[in-house]
């Protein structure tokens, strides 16, 4: 097959359930060894969404939050948020997979599993909202991470950002979320719970393949990753890097990062 032409068709499509449908064939042959490169591709331009004609998109103050998870609504926003969330980051893994070339063969693995982990969540995560009478597609939505993407256009910058930034302060949020649910226990809220733990445990990989290639990055350019790594925040979020934040320690340690950046990031002496 041809794996480029093939993908961006996948990362392109605006059907959630054709471009599920057309990834999982796509994977399969890929982990078949009937991929064929073409070293002469040309990414295709970071312009609008895949969900930009069938999701309502709106400025991020204007995507409703849930005040609490006791009613369906709760449940409905939180659920919703979290499905765009993951599908987004489907296309966010396609692409790295996708618009970075000549590199090693592990890396398309990594970012072929990391779509594939996407799917599963974002699958779990509509499951649930369909069993609450709701659907993706019911909310306002935005696109942050879409917008994430197409400021990070080179390597470096997408694995210092994406994975190392956006996906990484998840297990902060993750932990945050879990513990409202359980203070709101009930039958559903447990089935919510079940598939943020998944997520949660797959978070930490996700960060760690991300921690992997950025450093490979910086190798291969002759740069210091952490202060690279803060360079590129600084760069992408004016002003991010002056911010004081609640890390889960434990977690990003287990994903790649230095004891001096948990410490800058978190503004402490130590990193315990």
């Amino acid at each position: 097959m041809h794996y480029h032409l093939r993908l961006e068709n996948i990362v392109l499509e605006a059907n959630p359930k054709k471009k599920i449908s057309d990834f999982k064939a796509f994977y399969n042959d890929y982990l078949n060894k009937k991929s064929q490169f073409d070293y002469n591709y040309t990414p295709y331009e970071l312009k609008n969404p895949s969900y930009n004609d069938f999701l309502k998109i709106v400025l991020p103050k204007h995507v409703k939050t849930p005040k609490h998870f006791k009613t369906n609504e709760g449940k409905i926003i939180l659920l919703h948020t979290i499905a765009h969330i993951e599908y987004s980051a489907i296309d966010l893994a396609l692409d790295a997979a996708l618009r970075f070339k000549d590199l090693p063969d592990e890396y398309y693995d990594d970012w072929l599993e990391v779509a594939n982990d996407e799917v599963r969540h974002f699958e779990m995560l509509e499951g649930l909202l369909k069993e609450l009478g709701s659907y993706y597609g019911e909310l306002e939505v935005h696109t942050n991470l879409f917008e994430a993407m197409k400021s990070t256009p080179d390597l470096l910058s997408r694995m210092a950002v994406v994975p190392r930034f956006l996906e990484a302060n998840g297990l902060e949020q993750n932990p945050k979320i879990m513990e409202k649910l359980n203070s709101n226990i009930d039958d559903f809220n447990q089935k919510i719970l079940d598939a943020l733990e998944i997520i949660l445990e797959e978070e930490v990989d996700h960060v760690t393949k991300g921690d992997r290639w950025f450093k490979f990055e910086c190798e291969r350019q002759g740069l210091d990753p952490e202060k690279t790594y803060i360079e590129i925040l600084e760069r992408v979020f004016p002003g991010s890097t002056t911010k004081k934040y609640q890390l889960n320690i434990e977690a990003r340690k287990k994903a790649g990062f230095s004891c001096d950046e948990l410490k800058f990031l978190a503004k402490k002496d130590d990193c315990n």
